[in-house]
């Protein structure tokens, strides 16, 4: 397969677009389920507001996805190993591991880099946790995501390879958000990234801030430092520590720049503006520090005091 007709495959992304009617089927069955048991699972301007955002990342995403699939494709070229690494059964499970190592990290700096949270966000506005939060994307975030994966093509990697890996991660993510399934048998929540796992990742309860950032596999949650239980005395509450209190497309998209800009013009000094901009989301420099390392170490001292 020669270079423009691997760029055209991946544009066309057959695997998420043969994906995206499963996904709506899914949304349709989990509202009647919803509705049928009285679960007030979606809200309508909620859901709205997810579909925009896909919308509005699918139309963000579609330069950077190009620009990225050419640089993992000379990058590849370039690549000692790419005549060694082929497609054979073990360069596939390879990459699995080295694609989610790669997601992991690139997940949890959004949510540690405010910059990137700013992008990010959007995905983490809903109070709901269901199928169309699934496909509440972050906006901004398309633009910076592909960086993380060059490292990829230089181990030997091909660029579409990549690409149908990103692609299965993001289709098992989808199934993840929900509350209509409970905890799965202790193996798979030990080693996968489960409903239960992902619903403490969105919450915005102190004890779970900023924790289980996962894409597929847990492990690196547990390995890193990042890893939190669903605990059943805990009910998860879903959306931000401060929600934005409206549906409104370009607002869900953008309001996280917006509080950026007006912090960094607070901020006197040059280095104070930097930490506005590159401290994880909370950093002050005249009021309450409320990153989350903080607050859940507040937390545990109040606990460790009782």
């Amino acid at each position: 397969m020669n270079f423009n007709e691997a760029i055209a495959y991946v544009l066309e992304d057959n695997l998420i677009l043969f994906a995206v009617p499963i996904f709506l089927v899914a949304m349709v069955l989990e509202v009647i389920i919803s509705r049928k048991k009285h679960l007030e699972l979606y809200y309508g301007k909620d859901t709205a507001a997810s579909m925009w955002m896909l919308i509005f990342s699918a139309l963000v995403e579609f330069f950077p996805k190009a620009l990225a699939f050419i640089a993992f494709f000379y990058l590849h070229e370039i690549s000692p190993l790419k005549d060694i690494v082929g497609r054979q059964w073990w360069a596939w499970i390879s990459l699995f591991f080295l694609e989610d190592f790669t997601y992991y990290w690139f997940h949890r700096a959004n949510h540690e880099i405010r910059l990137f949270w700013a992008g990010h966000v959007p995905h983490h506005s809903s109070v709901k946790m269901n199928f169309g939060t699934a496909l509440r994307q972050g906006v901004g975030e398309r633009v910076h995501k592909f960086f993380f994966w060059l490292w990829l093509p230089l181990l030997g990697f091909d660029a579409l390879m990549i690409f149908t890996m990103m692609g299965i991660s993001l289709i098992y993510q989808f199934w993840i958000h929900t509350e209509l399934v409970g905890k799965l048998p202790a193996p798979i929540e030990f080693i996968f990234n489960t409903p239960s796992h992902h619903r403490v990742h969105h919450a915005s309860n102190i004890r779970y801030l900023d924790c289980n950032h996962a894409g597929v596999l847990i492990i690196w949650d547990r390995m890193f430092g990042t890893f939190s239980e669903e605990k059943y005395d805990a009910k998860p509450v879903y959306g931000l520590t401060q929600n934005i209190e409206s549906y409104h497309p370009f607002i869900v998209a953008t309001h996280e720049y917006k509080a950026i800009k007006n912090d960094v013009s607070r901020a006197k000094k040059l280095k104070d503006k930097l930490k506005y901009i590159f401290f994880a989301p909370g950093w002050s420099h005249d009021g309450e520090d409320k990153r989350a390392k903080v607050l859940r170490a507040k937390l545990k001292e109040s606990y460790d005091r009782r």
